[in-house]
């Protein structure tokens, strides 16, 4: 026995609001999923970065690069990003060592900007 149209039209509206509801739980689910997987990978990338930098730098150069990457963050991640690469392109030889490392430093770091103030 069903009841009036507005009753029909009513549970209509409430199954079509759950099955809504029910999506878009999944849809977050999948969300935090992917999230994860996301979060998994970077960790990977960052591992493998971190071998690769213990593989050819001195523990010298590593404590410069670190002590590089407390100031400055962003110019440290490139730094190591460019060692990766020239070592993954096979231009490293040998380690480099905590003097090669202050070079590359200079080298990599970017112009400084100075600024000349005169007063009148």
């Amino acid at each position: 026995m069903s009841g009036t149209p507005d009753d029909d039209r009513l549970e209509e509206l409430r199954e079509q609001k759950m099955q809504e509801l029910r999506d878009q739980a999944e849809g977050q689910q999948g969300g935090q999923d992917r999230e994860a997987a996301q979060e998994a990978a970077r960790e990977q990338a960052e591992a493998k970065q971190e071998a690769m930098l213990k593989q050819y730098l001195t523990d010298g150069a590593r404590q410069r690069l670190n002590a590089v990457e407390m100031s400055k963050p962003d110019f440290a991640e490139s730094v190591k990003k460019q060692i990766v690469a020239l070592a993954q392109s096979g231009r490293i030889q040998d380690r480099i060592d905590e003097e090669q490392m202050k070079d590359l430093l200079r080298e990599l770091q970017p112009d400084s900007k100075s600024f000349d103030i005169r007063r009148r």
